[in-house]
This record gives C-alpha cells, sequence and structure tokens, in this order.
C-alpha cells in the first residue's frame, strides 16, 4: 500500500517534536490497537473461572480474532483504496469501540469470543492503513514515519498485557472497557486532527494475493509461518492456564516477553543478519525456539521454568519476524504490499487454529500443547530448510530500507 505524502503549505501544524499533531494521533491509536494482541492473556483464566468456561472455550478468544482478522487483511486494501484512509481508519475504530464494550459487558463465553471476532475486523481494518496515513502525514520522509510506526508498535504489543493485568485486576471486564474507551478518545483526535488523504491511483485487487503464492519461494516462507505460529499463539493463549497465577502476575510475565521480543527485533536482529545472513539466523532462531518449546513441555508443572520460557521466547520470535519479514518482500515478484496480504492471510490460519487445539489438549494434559507448538515449529524449519531453494535470492540482496509494506507485515506478524 502506498500513499502520496500529503502537500503542507506550512510547517504550524507541526509539535515540538517535528511531526504534526495528525501523526501523533493515529500513532496513539496503533499503539492501543497493538495492545489488543495480548491484553486478554492476564484475564484468560479468571475469564474461564467465572463464565465456567474451559481453557478450549476461553482460547476461542484467540482464534476468533485471528481468524476474522486474517480474513479481513485480504480485503481491507480494497476498502481502503477505494473510500480512503481517514474513512477507513475511522471505520476502524468505530467497530473496534463497539465490539470492545459488547464484550465486557457480555455475560456468557460465546458472546465473548463473537464480539472479538468483530474486534478483529475492526483491527484489521485500522492496522492495514495505519501505517500508510502516518507516512502520509509525517515529515522528515517514510523511514522516519515507519521508525515512529514501529516504536508505536512495540510500546503497544509490550504493554498490552500489562494494562490488561492492572485492568484485569479489578474485573475481566475492566480491559475490554478500557480499550473501547481508549479507541474513542483516539476516535475524536483522528477526526479532528488528521486531514483527508489522497486515494491511491489504482484500486487493489482481491485476487492478486491469492495468485502470489504460485510463487514457491513466498509459498515457503508463508507456510513456515504458519507453522511456527502454532507455537506463538501456544505461548500466547495456552501458557497463562498452568502458570495459573494472578492478573497483575501474568500481566507483568508477558510485559516482559513484549519487551524482548520488540528489543530483539530493532536491535539484535539487523546485527545477526548482517553477521550470518538471514536464512541460516531465521533457522536458528526459530530452532531455539522449538526448543524452548520443548523444555517448558518437560517442565510444565514447574512456573519457574514456564516463566523463563514465555520471556526468553521474545528473543527468539522479535528475531526471527524482523528477518522473516524481510524475506517475504524479497521472496517473490511482486509488488510488496500483495505479498504482505498473501503472507498474512496463511499465517494467521495457524493463529487462529493454535489456540483452540492447544486449549483442548490441555483439559487431558498440562504439558501436550507445548509438545504440539515445538513439533510445528520444528516442522516449519524443516519447511524453510526444503524449500530454501527458491530464496537462495535472499542472503545475496541487499537489505533495503524500510518499506512500507515491510512494516505492515512485521505488524499483521506481531
Amino acid at each position: 500500500m502506498s500513499i502520496s505524502p500529503l502537500t503542507r503549505d506550512n510547517d504550524a501544524a507541526a509539535t515540538s517534536t517535528g511531526q504534526p499533531k495528525a501523526v501523533w494521533a493515529v500513532a496513539f491509536a496503533s499503539i492501543i490497537a497493538f495492545m489488543g494482541i495480548g491484553l486478554v492473556d492476564p484475564i484468560l483464566k479468571p475469564i474461564g473461572e467465572q463464565l465456567n468456561a474451559s481453557p478450549s472455550q476461553v482460547s476461542l478468544l484467540f482464534t476468533s480474532y485471528m481468524a476474522v482478522t486474517g480474513v479481513a487483511m485480504l480485503v481491507t486494501g480494497v476498502v481502503s483504496s477505494r473510500f480512503g484512509a481517514k474513512k477507513t481508519l475511522l471505520s476502524g475504530l468505530a467497530i473496534i469501540i463497539v465490539f470492545a464494550a459488547l464484550a465486557g459487558m457480555s455475560g456468557t463465553i460465546g458472546e465473548i469470543i463473537g464480539f472479538r471476532a468483530g474486534w478483529g475486523l475492526g483491527n484489521a481494518l485500522f492496522i492495514a492503513t495505519a501505517l500508510a496515513t502516518i507516512v502520509g502525514a509525517a515529515t522528515g520522509g517514510v523511514a522516519k514515519a515507519i521508525i515512529l510506526y514501529e516504536a508505536a508498535l512495540g510500546i503497544g504489543i509490550a504493554t498490552g498485557p500489562l494494562l490488561g493485568g492492572v485492568l484485569g485486576g479489578i474485573s475481566w471486564r475492566g480491559p475490554f472497557f478500557g480499550v473501547s474507551v481508549l479507541m474513542a478518545v483516539a476516535f475524536v483526535a483522528i477526526v479532528v486532527l488528521l486531514p483527508e488523504l489522497p486515494k491511491p491511483a489504482r484500486p487493489t485487487s482481491v485476487s492478486a494475493p491469492f495468485k502470489a503464492l504460485r510463487h514457491r519461494g513466498l509459498l515457503t516462507v508463508s507456510l513456515t509461518a504458519l507453522l511456527y505460529n502454532f507455537g506463538f499463539f501456544t505461548l500466547l493463549a495456552y501458557t497463562p492456564f498452568p502458570l495459573d497465577m494472578g492478573t497483575y502476575a501474568i500481566g507483568f510475565i508477558f510485559f516482559g516477553w513484549g519487551v524482548m521480543l520488540a528489543v530483539a527485533s530493532v536491535f539484535l536482529a539487523p546485527k545477526l543478519q548482517a553477521r550470518f545472513g538471514t536464512l541460516p539466523m531465521m533457522g536458528l532462531s526459530l530452532g531455539l525456539f522449538a526448543a524452548d518449546l520443548a523444555i517448558m513441555a518437560l517442565f510444565a508443572e514447574h512456573k519457574i521454568a514456564l516463566i523463563v520460557g514465555v520471556v526468553v521466547a521474545g528473543l527468539f520470535l522479535g528475531v526471527n519476524n524482523t528477518l522473516i519479514t524481510e524475506a517475504v518482500m524479497i521472496s517473490a515478484p511482486v509488488e510488496r504490499s500483495t505479498a504482505s496480504a498473501a503472507y498474512s492471510f496463511v499465517r494467521f490460519a495457524g493463529g487462529a487454529a493454535a489456540p483452540w487445539v492447544a486449549g483442548k489438549l490441555g483439559e487431558h494434559s498440562i504439558s501436550l500443547p507445548f509438545w504440539l507448538g515445538a513439533a510445528c515449529t520444528a516442522a516449519g524449519v524443516t519447511v524453510l530448510f526444503l524449500g530454501r531453494g527458491t530464496l537462495a535470492h535472499i542472503d545475496d540482496h541487499d537489505p533495503a530500507p524500510h518499506s512500507v509494506e515491510e512494516a505492515q507485515a512485521l505488524t499483521v506478524g506481531d
């Protein structure tokens, strides 16, 4: 997705930090949107206890959210290219406001699952458009705008579980209402501060992502992501149950995970890539994540082992997410936005299935979900190894400057 930068008559609209207020309004909304990824972690167990729901039923909060987000990512480009970025942003925010509030007012687990699905639709509309909006409104060029956006991504992912723990300590309904209120503030800010942005010259095609998957390089990377997402969302959606700790404790544990993920994405990944290459580091980081999950399976009844396993996993996932995102961008001779949409759709299939499967297995054995996550992640390494020939050009490719589509792919990947 690309949008021409706005023409600015003067710099009066810019804040003292050098960016227009409109940019900070969208960045603030982005932080809140990204919080939604891990926000429910600390309240999974309280929801199950108070609504008499099993772990697999509660895990469907992730499944419905991820499934709808993944499918919707195929059409958000079509929507924004026809109706404009501002209208798409506001539509996404409005949907999140309504469905987050409805989730907070729910009386059954089925209602929350359904409302989380609606939340996923709103989130897809928002995150698919937010980056292009920041790029179009920011000063200082695309690179600085993307750094700002990725900073919002890191802050949101890291603080989501923390906010969920604090508000969840009051009531499991608190995080849902909190998001609804914060998004309402963001909605007003964008209405007031963000001008209309020009639409893309050429509307986006719905069929393009499916055609892109005919390229074996892109398909290899996408299938790798699908498989390791079983491990990723087993960690995210299932681990709070065997930890069996309070909302504050769970929030702080996953806050540590989010911080490690953000640090590894921004600082470690580029250095490791430059020294060892993209494909070798992807394989190593996924192999280490699989080993981490296997250790968690072996010591599933020891909370210290699970806590350390969760936090350390952030390092492996942060490195992999950054490198696999760049691999997606140059894995096939298609537009980057098209590659991003195809990759996101396939990857979210793993994210949608894993929480329910992990919860179901966990009802029979505390360690089985971790074993499955480890096995699927190891299978992802195997797929990457077998398809390395279709990706041989990646390490011959000089790392390109950050692009809009690369940062967008990193968003939906995380």
